[in-house]
């Protein structure tokens, strides 16, 4: 059986039912290159009691390890929701295909857990990425997204790519929504579901003081109903 686990947020938020898949797997694989965990490897085998194998992009997208499954019981574990990927459904299609037994085994992920700012999760809008911008390499089309979004009052969820610092972050939406969008205020995110989560809410400019830990997301409001504006102002400092 190949099991696919969802991690949910924080050390201990594996379900009880993705806990005891994993105590019964031979082997247990951690997908560990589409966010910054932000606990330590460590800490998880511990509360898992299951030595982890971590697997970069590469290992993943082969999907090598999926064929171990065939022979006995394999987990692959992954931050947040099981499903938050595109290259975790193929695991799935290939399972499929090969005729390998399949579980996926749900969790939080972080687009439940930013329902906690008070803005209504029906009101977002299309998910933006930003990529962390190289020398000449500056796409901008999470811009085109944002825009989008606000023109049908819509809220958008910026996921930032990993190792990107939240200043960074803030420069390149600074730099690339210029004389594109108009923003005004974010709500960000940050290691949200774990004791270290914070949730701020501000000018972009008082924003850039702030320090704030990965992994974190950025949340561009739109219109806002006056029960999600009475919700925002919890945040603001």
């Amino acid at each position: 059986m190949f099991y696919l686990i969802g991690l949910g947020l924080n050390v201990k938020g594996i379900s009880i039912e993705g806990l005891e898949a994993v105590k019964k797997c031979q082997k247990a694989y951690l997908e560990s290159y589409t966010v910054e965990l932000p606990y330590k490897v460590g800490e998880l085998e511990k509360s898992l009691g299951k030595k982890v194998v971590e697997l970069d992009r590469a290992a993943v997208e082969s999907e090598m390890f999926v064929e171990e499954a065939k022979k006995k019981d394999i987990a692959m574990l992954v931050y947040g929701s099981p499903l938050a990927a595109t290259t975790h459904i193929s695991l799935l299609l290939k399972c499929k295909k090969e005729n390998i037994p399949s579980k996926i085994i749900h969790s939080a992920s972080v687009i439940d857990a930013i329902a906690e700012t008070g803005l209504q999760l029906y009101k977002f809008g299309k998910t933006a990425s930003m990529p962390k911008w190289q020398g000449n390499y500056k796409p901008e089309s999470f811009i085109d997204i944002i825009n989008e979004n606000i023109k049908i009052k819509a809220h958008t969820l910026l996921l930032v790519d990993i190792g990107m610092p939240f200043s960074k972050s803030l420069k390149q939406l600074t730099e690339a929504s210029a004389n594109k969008v108009k923003i005004e205020k974010l709500v960000v995110c940050s290691r949200m579901g774990t004791r270290e989560q914070d949730i701020l809410y501000n000018n972009i400019s008082k924003l850039k003081k702030k320090k704030v830990k990965s992994p974190f997301c950025i949340i561009i409001p739109s219109e806002l109903h006056f029960i999600e504006e009475e919700a925002l102002r919890r945040f603001k400092n």
